[in-house]
């Protein structure tokens, strides 16, 4: 029943009562007095309004609404004389209060054992208290809020705990909250499990911007290495410059061993987004250590000699930056990882940038012109290897592109169905400047003998990158310009069954040099020349067929439906010209007269290539006239599946072989050895888990007892053979992943902050770092490589090579134990070497709003462990234990 009444000074009801439904009043005559809106208020058991005292009593679920205020609790009273609106929760017949008072005012959440609050001066006291401030909750004895919306409390504590009863919290006599901006308190200790610790200090001060990101200092870890010394590690401040940009500067200093000062480091962590249009992270690192520094080396015995560092200051460099694709707008990327060859080895915790060696970076933007078939792309690329030093730079990197394009739409004709229609013609052209650090290797080798150069070398020596190289590894440049042309004729079907393909192509790299070679008598060498304009060319054309055979074999079992075979043959053939006697791309005139090769003859005039080592290189040989073959082989398992819901019994495909692919090639321009060699590949899955891969390389000619090969077939001497292997690889990997719950499962982590509402929810930001929903996972590979060695006797002393050149099993995996409980491992064995390689293992615990990790390395250079408790809020990330032994403090 409802009821809408004037204002409290003219109201002559005396009760209104209701049992059975909830009841309201509804003051809604025009405001006047203190109360500057409306109040609405409903209860489930009772409504009494005494109009002597001017007080009205809710019982029973109460709820009041008043403007921006909003009140629930077991029972209400509103004092119009005074003003003032008190709550408190009600006991049940246990005796334990139930329906405690909730007051929200804006944004803001108490839980409390009593709340008072006056309408006309807006503060208020609040006993029993419990509020979130951001990450935190605020408990208080006793809680004053003022009209500034400030709150006062009195015998509280700060916890990121999100229980009624906190596992861990900072008592304080006395503090001040300012809403989405800090917590500030008098002296502090920390509690844990009840158990009150010295921890604490004179004041503290944790802010709580609540959505908004705020700066701050970040505390600096404290800690002792063996080699360098006392240190203050990943110390500095963060700075929320915009709700965009963040900006992490840290860096940490050592104290030093044995009178010489430890180094220090830096680093910048920039993270950016713009929405709907980019997003991205920089990072830029700086290590210095003393110039005595020495480490162990990377063998897995701790008695191995120790090495010297390859330099004292490092530096690391990483950007990613990811655009969001707009219709007709350019994209910009950037995916860099580069900097000292030795900074990982040397200052990486990171498993996989520690065992890494090759680091690739791209730089770019692309565009497609609208209402235009051009598109263009600029970037710049490099690649480094930390483990030779070598490095590679492609500045810049230009790409024209044009777009398909069919000729009969330039005449304007209609399409018909006819064969000309699938014409079409593409063009892209890519212009290159390559920057590499490894002197080109000029190295002329003729049947086996090298010949002496001048003015070239025979080895590759690797320039050291800095700045006072810079105009050698200019001098050592590529430029190139590359015309590639697409040139599709169409694809048709003969025989009813045979799909028929032709092709051409047609190509030009245009380079800004090119070489040209001398013989010096006198010197009995040959003189490299650097030239001016090079040009390569590159032309082919051929036709390719294939086809799809089809066997099945009927069973009609209980299981087994029948079993198909399907064998997919294809046959190709291309041309391409004689290149050698072209002079743009051979140097035929060099006659290198006396030179003699091992057995003494006469090298006589040679042709060589003007482009030697460019990247683009040079097409070789004669005159090309190259038939290839394949076959491919699959077979499957028709089966029969689980009856559905409507009783029919459905059918289902199993793989038994996934293929069984053979493929040679036939050369009939070739002086010698026409039949290429013959490339076979056993491919199949087992249980969907399984996978099982074999590659074979087979020789169909005959060998001598040195390993010669000779231009006869095995089938035609007297043990009759076909081919004989000449290499193999085995691959057998093992995934176990168990199906993931549905996603609309609640998870078992640990609650999130919401002590407010009475029960903890089961939500958690760390889903996103440990899935806790798989039991547990394996990975595991074996492979196996096999060379076939020739039939040579060793010499005496020394023992055979192995046919097997590499033997290793791998094995990495999680183990779930418990709901909050996780094990991780990674390891493998080099069973030809006999070693154990990089081996780690890790786990995790959810303590609720603790949480402890650790990870073990039992042995190598990276030898140690790590055993970490901390807090899971990150407004408390300092407040951690740590335990360490690693290569840094072993």
């Amino acid at each position: 029943m409802t009821k809408s009444v004037p204002r409290p000074t003219q109201v002559a009801l005396d009760t209104v009562r209701t049992a059975t439904t909830a009841d309201s009043l509804r003051l809604s005559a025009a405001p006047k007095g203190d109360i500057e809106t409306t109040v609405h208020y409903v209860a489930k058991d009772s409504i009494r309004f005494d109009v002597q005292e001017r007080v009205a009593h809710l019982y029973n679920k109460a709820k009041i609404d008043y403007g921006t205020l909003s009140l629930e609790a077991a029972r209400i009273s509103i004092d119009y004389n005074k003003n003032l609106l008190t709550a408190e929760g009600a006991p049940d017949s246990t005796g334990k209060i139930k329906d405690r008072p909730i007051f929200k005012d804006k944004d803001q959440t108490y839980q409390a054992g009593r709340i008072a609050y006056n309408f006309k001066t807006r503060k208020g006291k609040i006993a029993e208290a419990v509020t979130q401030q951001g990450e935190g909750y605020v408990h208080a004895e006793v809680v004053k809020k003022n009209d500034l919306n400030e709150i006062f409390g009195r015998n509280g504590s700060y916890t990121t705990c999100n229980l009624e009863h906190p596992h861990f919290y900072i008592n304080a006599s006395k503090m001040k909250v300012i809403p989405r901006e800090k917590v500030v308190t008098g002296p502090f200790n920390l509690v844990i499990g009840d158990i009150p610790t010295p921890l604490g200090f004179l004041f503290g001060y944790f802010p709580t911007p609540g959505k908004k990101r705020a700066s701050g200092l970040i505390l600096p870890t404290f800690g002792q290495t063996t080699d360098r010394g006392f240190f203050l590690r990943n110390g500095g401040y963060y700075w929320a410059a915009s709700d965009y940009v963040g900006v992490r500067l840290t860096g940490e200093i050592y104290s030093g061993a044995a009178d010489q000062f430890g180094g220090w480091g830096a680093t910048a962590d920039v993270q950016y987004r713009k929405r709907y249009s980019y997003t991205g992270s920089f990072n830029a690192s700086f290590s210095q250590r003393p110039e005595s520094q020495i480490l162990r080396s990377s063998s897995v015995s701790l008695d191995q000699p120790y090495v010297r560092p390859p330099s004292p200051r490092t530096f690391w460099i990483s950007w990613n930056h990811s655009p969001q694709a707009r219709p007709g707008g350019g994209q910009f990327r950037a995916s860099v990882s580069l900097g000292s060859q030795a900074y990982n080895v040397l200052n990486s915790f990171d498993t996989q940038r520690y065992l890494s060696s090759t680091y690739q970076s791209n730089i770019g933007y692309s565009k497609v012109i609208r209402n235009s078939p051009f598109n263009y792309s600029i970037q710049a690329s490099q690649s480094q290897n930390t483990g030779t030093g070598e490095m590679n730079v492609t500045l810049p990197d230009f790409t024209l592109g044009v777009a398909r394009q069919y000729p009969y739409e330039w005449f304007g004709l209609a399409p018909r169905g006819r064969f000309y229609e699938q014409f079409s013609l593409s063009y892209d052209l890519q212009g290159q400047n390559r920057l590499t650090n490894v002197e080109q290797a000029r190295q002329l080798t003729v049947d086996g003998t090298s010949i002496p150069l001048i003015g070239g070398t025979n080895q590759g020596r690797r320039i050291p990158v800095n700045l006072s190289n810079v105009g050698n590894l200019f001098r050592n440049a590529e430029t190139s310009v590359r015309h590639n042309f697409g040139i599709s004729l169409g694809s048709y079907t003969v025989l009813k069954h045979i799909s028929l393909s032709p092709s051409v192509s047609y190509g030009e790299t245009w380079y800004t040099k090119r070489l040209d070679y001398t013989y010096d008598p006198l010197a009995r060498a040959v003189r490299i020349d650097t030239a001016g304009f090079g040009r390569v060319y590159n032309f082919s054309a051929g036709a390719s067929a294939s086809t799809n055979i089809y066997g099945l074999y009927v069973i009609k079992g209980k299981k087994v439906e029948a079993i198909r075979h399907k064998i997919s043959p294809s046959v190709s053939y291309s041309h391409s010209p004689d290149y050698l006697s072209s002079d743009i791309l051979y140097d035929r005139n060099t006659d290198f007269l006396d030179l003699r090769d091992g057995n003494g003859r006469l090298l006589g005039n040679q042709t060589i290539s003007r482009f030697q080592g460019f990247g683009a290189g040079v097409p070789g040989g004669r005159t090309s006239n190259l038939l290839s073959f394949r076959l491919q082989n699959q077979v499957e398992m028709k089966v029969k599946a689980k009856k559905d819901t409507t009783g029919n019994t459905p059918f289902e495909k199993v793989s038994l072989i996934d293929g069984l692919d053979f493929a040679t090639t036939y050369d009939f321009e070739a002086p010698e050895f026409k039949l290429g060699l013959i490339r076979g590949t056993f491919r199949t899955q087992i249980a969907r888990k399984l996978n099982f891969q074999m590659d074979g390389i087979f020789d169909a000619y005959q060998r001598d007892s040195a390993n010669r090969r000779l231009n006869e077939f095995l089938f035609n001497q007297n043990k009759w053979r076909l081919a004989r292997i000449t290499a193999a690889n085995l691959s057998i990997t093992y995934q176990f992943n168990p199906e993931q719950r549905k996603s609309n499962q609640k998870s078992n982590l640990a609650p999130n902050n919401t002590p407010v509402l009475g029960q903890p929810q089961n939500a958690t930001p760390y889903e996103e770092y440990v899935d806790f929903s798989i039991p547990w996972t394996l990975n595991s590979s074996f492979s196996a490589s096999y060379f076939n060695q020739p039939p040579v006797l060793p010499r005496a002393g020394e023992k055979r090579t192995s046919s097997l050149t590499t033997v290793t099993l791998s094995v990495n995996g999680t183990v779930k134990l418990t709901d909050k409980l996780r094990f991780g491992y990674s390891s493998g064995y080099d069973f030809r070497h006999k070693e154990v390689s990089y081996t780690s293992l890790d786990f995790y615990r959810d303590l609720h709003c603790w949480e402890i990790s650790g990870s073990w390395i039992p042995f190598g250079q990276r030898q140690g462990y790590n055993v970490t408790i901390a807090a899971k809020s990150s407004l408390l990330q300092d407040l951690k234990l740590s335990r360490n032994r690693s290569f840094y403090n072993r």
